[in-house]
Parts: structure tokens; C-alpha cells; sequence
């Protein structure tokens, strides 16, 4: 069955979704719609819709000028056998101490590694993109370095690797929360695949703003690897909810966003401990000090 794509930008959350939502009164309708953030601190939205026969174009060029959007790009997708295609491009991540593989890598873990297994899914966060590779670097640091937090927050958790590496390595539950209710789903799943089933908690949420977030504060150590702007509007909620002598692990960043970053960090009272670069982002290994 042929696959035909309509891709098109536009700035803002809500103007992205309002079109998305009027696509699916196009004929012939898409099967699926994806309204996603363009990580390139430009502030852009991508909308697109995938269709099993081609699209209307001229029914895409209306919407994308009600809408103000960039024309959309229509095109036809070869076959794929997309099983393989991921089995081939998302090979096993060593980062550290720990190991990320899926299911049909099972028989490649090293003796001296934390595994994780992570399936590729809808959620953010298989280990493969500098910034969780990054967070899990930044982990593995402190725990040579002879750090045991006794309470840990994964803030924007994705599939909830982050929190999954600080259960395996500390005795600790943390807490895991994502604004998407689809990623709380696939941190659910990943944690059974993995027979760590209630070692973490897994809550919808927005930023700090759950009581049961809330209960488990102050924390030893937060991880949010988010995106730049939500990254400093969190810094005061964040540092509230750090413990005197704790640890903040952020990412999301490209490297040229990390010192602002940092500064809305800095004016928290959090120090910048390290920084490091992954190809084109960048990971803070932020400080509380006693």
C-alpha cells in the first residue's frame, strides 16, 4: 500500500494544532496527523499527515494559507520494511555504565553493564539522541564520583530510561512524570519489559505541578531533558524542589542555548558543575550547594 506524506510548518503550538485538527476533515483523510516541535530553538511547529492514497493538494494549499503556514510538501514514501529498518539504524548505546538496546540486541549485552531495554515507541528517549545519551553520561559521572540520591525526579520522562538507570543503580523509586499521556504509557511499558514494575512512578503531569510530586521533594537529583524554553520556566520551580546538596542533569539544548540556560540555573542558586557536548547539544550537570 503506497504511503503519501504532507508536510508544512508553522510558527506556535496552537496555530500547529489547530491545523492539524482541520486536516482530518480533508478527503481523502489522513490516517494519522503529527504536530511536533521543530528542536532548533527556531520556534517553529512541523504538522503532517500521512495518507494511503495521495492527497488533495489543492484542499492542503487552503489550509496552509487560513492557517499561515508554509506550502506543504507532498510525497510518496517507498516500501519500507520498517522492523528492519530499526533493528539496522538503532543499534545498541553504550553511555557509560549503562547499555540501551531493544529486544533484538538482547544477546549483545557486556557483562560489566546496566542494561536497559528500550523498544523504539512514540516517546522521546531511546537513548540514541545526544541528549539522553548525554543525562546518562552525566549520571554515570556522579555515581563514580561516589553519589547515592535517596529521592530522584525525571521531569519530561519520555520513555523514563533516565529514571530507570537511577533505580537500577540506587535504591530509589523515583518519580517519572511527561505532559503526554501516550509517553506515561510507553515508561509503563518499558519498565515491565525491563521487570522493574513499580520501581518507578509514572505520573501525567505538567513540570512540577502534581501532588505527588510534591510529596517526594526535596529531591537528590532532577533530570529534566526537555527544550530551552521550558527549561527556564522551570528554573524556579526546580530549584524549590532540589535538595540543599543536590544535583540538577539537564538537556535539551542545543550548544549554543547551554549558557542561558545555565544563567536562569545560576540565578536559582544552582552552579554549573559541568558541561557536555554530544555533537550538537549539550547536557548541565547542575549543583546545589549544602
Amino acid at each position: 500500500m503506497p504511503t503519501f506524506t504532507a508536510l508544512t510548518t508553522l510558527p506556535g503550538k496552537d496555530r500547529a494544532e489547530a491545523l492539524g485538527e482541520a486536516m482530518d476533515a480533508l478527503t481523502p483523510e489522513p490516517y494519522g496527523v503529527g504536530v511536533f516541535e521543530i528542536e532548533d530553538g527556531s520556534g517553529l511547529w512541523e504538522v503532517g499527515g500521512y495518507f494511503s492514497e495521495r492527497p488533495d493538494e489543492a484542499g492542503l494549499a487552503l489550509l496552509a494559507t487560513l492557517h499561515e503556514a508554509r506550502p506543504f510538501a507532498v510525497s510518496e514514501l517507498p516500501e519500507t520494511d520498517w522492523v528492519a529498518k530499526v533493528r539496522r539504524e538503532l543499534a545498541p548505546v553504550r553511555a557509560g555504565r549503562f547499555y540501551l538496546y531493544g529486544s533484538h540486541d538482547a544477546g549483545t549485552v557486556p557483562e560489566d553493564a546496566v542494561p536497559l531495554l528500550i523498544e523504539a515507541a512514540m516517546a522521546f528517549g531511546t537513548g540514541h539522541h545526544g541528549t539522553t545519551r548525554g543525562c546518562l553520561e552525566a549520571l554515570d559521572r556522579l555515581a563514580d564520583r561516589g553519589v547515592v540520591a535517596g529521592s530522584v525526579a525525571d521531569i519530561g520522562c519520555g520513555t523514563a530510561v533516565l529514571a530507570m538507570a537511577a533505580a537500577r543503580i540506587w535504591p530509589v523509586t523515583p518519580v517519572a512524570s511527561d505532559i503526554d499521556p501516550v509517553a506515561v504509557e510507553v515508561a509503563e511499558a518499558n519498565l515491565a519489559a525491563n521487570d522493574m514494575a513499580g520501581r518507578v512512578v509514572c505520573i501525567e503531569a505538567t513540570g512540577f505541578d502534581h501532588p505527588r510530586i510534591a510529596a517526594g521533594a526535596p529531591y537528590d537529583l532532577i533530570f529534566a531533558n526537555i527544550l530551552k524554553g521550558p527549561l527556564i520556566d522551570l528554573a524556579p520551580d526546580l530549584a524549590r524542589h532540589l535538595a540543599p546538596g543536590g544535583h540538577a542533569i539537564l538537556s535539551g539544548l542545543l550548544n549554543d542555548q547551554a549558557d542561558e540556560v545555565a544563567d536562569a540555573y545560576a540565578a536559582q542558586g544552582l552552579d554549573r558543575a559541568e558541561a557536555t557536548r554530544i555533537g550538537d547539544w549539550t547536557t548541565l550537570l547542575l549543583g546545589r550547594a549544602n
